[in-house]
């Protein structure tokens, strides 16, 4: 499989505090917005970077000041691939515990990654498990949801 066409792409390092990605995501939402991205794609990287990003932040730097989370981001006409790698030691995503299952409803572990996993096309974490890889295609244009209500 041949490497996408990349148009546009961005890299940023951020700080471990809380909020620090929101310009990061901003800008990657503006980018799908001024290509025609839909409405239901970008609401899936939003939520998917949102959830990738506190993940690094909280979990895998643990909002340790010295640490910093390296965002990557490239996109070509019809897909969006996003990379988040922190400092930390990182984790075994197979040793969440499945927040579906009745028995972990009540444990928060697991459900960002359920949700990336859920509303991207490809998620991969790096063997250390401190980077996540995002992707998402775009939906066809005859394909996206029509609301009679929205203009």
């Amino acid at each position: 499989m041949s490497e996408p066409c990349w148009i546009w792409q961005c890299e940023h390092t951020i700080p471990s505090r809380a909020g620090a990605g929101r310009k990061v995501r901003q800008e990657i939402l503006r980018q799908l917005k001024q290509r025609k991205w839909g409405k239901h794609d970008v609401f899936s990287v939003h939520l998917a970077l949102e959830e990738a990003l506190v993940n690094a932040i909280r979990h895998g730097n643990a909002l340790d000041a010295a640490k910093t989370v390296h965002v990557w981001c490239r996109m070509s006409d019809d897909l969006v691939r996003i990379e988040v790698t922190d400092q930390g030691n990182g984790f075994d995503p197979a040793r969440l515990p499945d927040p579906t299952d009745h028995e972990h409803r009540d444990i928060p572990s697991g459900r960002g990654v359920l949700l990336m996993r859920r509303f991207m096309d490809r998620v991969e974490f790096n063997e250390q498990g401190n980077a996540v890889l995002l992707e998402k295609r775009r939906t066809p244009a005859a394909e996206q949801t029509c609301d009679p209500n929205q203009p």
